[in-house]
């Protein structure tokens, strides 16, 4: 019972970030470097600090 909890919060996780990136115009699949631990706080610099490919596109 308690693995299906885990997958059940690592599959939450990974689409979250998922959805993060593809509004952010990045590939989606760089939302399951949210489930790398370390990986996914430079993921998350990465995000905070990079020009979004989405903003260029809204002029």
């Amino acid at each position: 019972m308690g693995y299906i909890i885990v997958i059940a919060i690592w599959a939450l996780i990974a689409f979250a970030g998922w959805r993060v990136f593809t509004r952010a115009g990045f590939k989606g699949w760089m939302g399951f470097l949210f489930l790398i631990p370390i990986v996914n706080f430079i993921a998350l610099l990465y995000l905070a600090h990079k020009d979004w490919p989405i903003e260029n596109t809204q002029n």
